[in-house]
């Protein structure tokens, strides 16, 4: 069995705000975009292509970052670098461009299935933001998690869409945290940022969760912000709270900071460690 992971009270919580908003400011500096996947969408101009863009960098961000920008920078260019002029025309002999893509389990199959979806989301919704908002919408009205809404309104658009491809879209009804829509989310909405581009407002970001992955996940452990040892969809309602303490308007800023702190781990003061630093 594990050791127990101590958990900060919210009083303790707050005394790390000025150390954690000194790693957001040092972190979210524009010369990050060039080394992050969120880079394909300051290569666009027009709204659409950005959005799209953005959507399949996150989508594919699975990896090391540098393999990551490489794969979408290559999937980009089988669609001509014009995401929302292919997908809006694509037909399935267009297919045959994908043939050798491989990203990690990302098949030419799914790349076939996720454009031929967005293909009806653009044309029964008119815009990706449009579709996001009525999934927003719908998740308020019937109390669920967005990304449960997302999930199921995304694939019945072609619910013959293979259950391989289902699994490249996270689904908090099982549990996943979502990790790669709210990072798409974080890109699009978090406005007033040198690196988010604040595109779409149909939610305010002080609902956005955390992007959690293992490196987020470890600093938040070791800081005593997270004390669930799964990183799971409770894992992540759990930290994201925590930082709503912090910063309530603007939580998912502290991606910034919990990155940052993975990358030098040793700049983390002694006082401030509240569980060891394990690696995966």
């Amino acid at each position: 069995m594990p050791p127990k992971l101590q958990k900060r009270s919210p009083d303790e919580i707050k005394e790390l705000k000025p150390f954690l908003d000194q790693w957001v400011k040092k972190i979210e500096q524009p010369d990050y975009i060039d080394d992050d996947p969120i880079l394909f969408m300051h290569a666009f101009n027009q709204k659409e292509d950005q959005l799209l863009a953005g959507f399949f960098a996150a989508t594919m961000a699975w990896g090391r970052r540098d393999v990551v920008i490489r794969k979408v920078r290559d999937f980009l260019d089988r669609m001509d670098n014009r995401p929302a002029d292919f997908i809006a025309n694509f037909s399935d002999r267009d297919a045959k461009r994908f043939e050798g893509f491989k990203h990690r389990t990302f098949k030419p199959m799914d790349m076939k299935w996720l454009v031929k979806i967005l293909q009806n989301i653009l044309q029964d919704y008119n815009s990706f933001e449009d579709f996001w908002t009525y999934c927003y919408q719908k998740a308020d009205k019937s109390n669920r998690p967005l990304m449960s809404v997302f999930h199921e309104q995304f694939f019945a658009q072609h619910p013959e869409a293979p259950q391989r491809t289902r699994k490249h879209v996270s689904n908090a009804d099982k549990k996943s945290s979502c990790k790669r829509l709210y990072l798409f989310l974080r890109w699009a909405v978090r406005d007033d940022s040198p690196v988010d581009l604040g595109l779409m407002d149909f939610l305010p970001q002080s609902e956005l969760m955390i992007p959690l992955d293992v490196h987020v996940a470890r600093q938040a452990r070791a800081l005593g912000l997270l004390s669930r040892t799964y990183n799971d969809w409770w894992a992540v309602q759990e930290l994201t709270k925590a930082l709503r303490l912090l910063d309530p308007q603007d939580p998912a800023k502290y991606d910034y900071a919990l990155f940052g702190l993975g990358v030098n781990q040793d700049e983390i003061p002694e006082e401030f460690i509240k569980n060891p630093i394990v690696l995966d």
